[in-house]
């Protein structure tokens, strides 16, 4: 079976890790492919929706330190070499899913460590199975977080709580994940995947260009003052109104109807 697994169905981009054994641990290559399919995600017009969950008792352990592509060995390395492999590698890969203009869903089956963790919480909403764990593991090895977990972290649960997480690399139970505002909705494992295609289901069925501008909003907002926030939204309402599903939309509004979307 392929590492990556990948569907597509009803308008939805399925994305599974496949790689059980190492409880779905990312290699370069893998990591590279996912990238490749959530830039695929966003060009493809006949993509609404993405779903990113994985096999077995992991969601993602991290980066795989055992494959020799994840980073250059020791002996080899000059200066510059790490800062390289992060940006064009971790940082790459959770920017392709906040950059993705289709929204994508988490279904976190298990644990999520390290840059798993971060991938899981980059998505724009997350659905956890009661057995997921998410551990901010790079304390305990001896490193910085990296995959932009210090960027995420605190835009998700402020400062002093990404540092207790950091600090100590704890394991958090997907009810703590919930509380603290890391995850929307903690289900039964049996009801992940049902959970997640239902969802998924709804954000194929809305308004495709509408909830990209959405997201570049939310997403910008944390960074810009009220000025310059108040003004991206005008520009993008302007934008908006220029799709069918926006006219759509305000057409099922006047007659009284259910509005239905193509995603243009």
């Amino acid at each position: 079976m392929p590492p990556i697994l990948h569907t597509h169905r009803d308008n939805i981009s399925w994305i599974t890790l496949n790689r059980p054994e190492v409880m779905n641990a990312l290699t370069a290559e893998q990591r590279d492919h996912l990238i490749a399919l959530l830039e695929a995600a966003t060009t493809d017009p006949a993509t609404r929706a993405v779903v990113l969950t994985a096999t077995g008792k992991g969601f993602c352990a991290g980066a795989d330190l055992r494959s020799p592509t994840t980073a250059p060995p020791q002996a080899d390395r000059i200066p510059g070499d790490i800062t390289r492999t992060i940006k064009h590698g971790a940082q790459r890969l959770i920017t392709a899913v906040l950059d993705c203009e289709k929204p994508v869903l988490a279904a976190v089956n298990g644990t999520a460590a390290g840059i798993g963790a971060h991938l899981a919480l980059a998505c724009d909403l997350v659905l956890a199975a009661e057995s997921a764990r998410f551990i901010e593991v790079f304390a305990r090895r001896g490193l910085v977080p990296d995959g932009a977990g210090a960027y995420l972290l605190p835009r998700l649960i402020g400062p002093h709580r990404t540092k207790e997480l950091m600090f100590f690399g704890d394991a958090i139970d997907a009810a703590d994940a919930e509380r603290l505002g890391l995850v929307n909705r903690v289900v039964p494992d049996a009801d992940l995947e049902k959970t997640a295609q239902s969802w998924a289901d709804r954000l194929a069925a809305a308004p495709t260009r509408a909830l990209a501008l959405t997201k570049q909003l939310v997403n910008a907002s944390l960074e810009s003052d009220r000025a310059t926030a108040l003004a991206a939204e005008a520009a993008a309402q302007e934008i908006n109104m220029t799709t069918a599903d926006a006219q759509e939309g305000v057409a099922a509004f006047v007659e009284r109807r259910q509005p239905t979307y193509r995603g243009k």
